[in-house]
């Protein structure tokens, strides 16, 4: 099972290593990240393996929207199943 989470929001450093350390508190293997930086927005979709989580799924979304509200940030976590149904026609 894989989750995609999504980060926008002004750049600021360390961003990646707070959301990845989340992902690592969880035991969330990443497995593709990529990122922009606009002027000074930061862009980044992530995506990782949840097969092996400690934790319900929805811990992990709770804690980045805590993290996202800390940081004045949007990120959203999202079931793989979820984000293939919102994509498919």
């Amino acid at each position: 099972m894989k989750a995609v989470i999504t980060v926008i929001g002004k750049d600021n450093v360390g961003i990646l290593h707070k959301v990845s350390g989340i992902c690592a508190e969880y035991h969330a293997n990443v497995i593709e990240v990529t990122q922009s930086v606009l002027q000074d927005m930061f862009a980044m979709i992530m995506l990782v393996d949840i097969s092996d989580i400690n934790a319900d799924f929805s811990q992990i979304v709770d804690k980045m929207n805590a993290l996202g509200d800390k940081l004045g940030l949007s990120i959203h976590t999202m079931h793989e199943d979820i984000f293939n149904s919102m994509h498919n026609i």
